[in-house]
């Protein structure tokens, strides 16, 4: 079972990938949650700034903010850290 940390990653992380912008419903498949744990994680990001999220054309986007991209790249370095002091 993951951690709540490492959904946040992997939904960060799947985001930036999609180069910054994805349908909601692809973003639930490719970081495997149901619809109502995607919409929680979903509104802890938003609140917090992380994503955005956007209506076009009858399709809802999540969107990565300049902060998103700043905790993922301070995860990135917290896992560098991680893997050089063998933790």
């Amino acid at each position: 079972m993951r951690k709540n940390t490492e959904i946040i990653e992997d939904l960060l992380f799947t985001v930036e990938r999609s180069h910054g912008r994805i349908k909601q419903t692809h973003l639930m498949t490719k970081v495997n949650l149901s619809h109502k744990q995607l919409t929680s994680y979903l509104e802890n990001l938003l609140e917090k700034g992380f994503v955005k999220k956007v209506n076009e054309k009858n399709n809802i986007y999540i969107l990565i903010t300049s902060e998103g991209t700043e905790l993922a790249q301070k995860i990135r370095e917290m896992h560098q850290f991680e893997k050089t002091f063998g933790l």
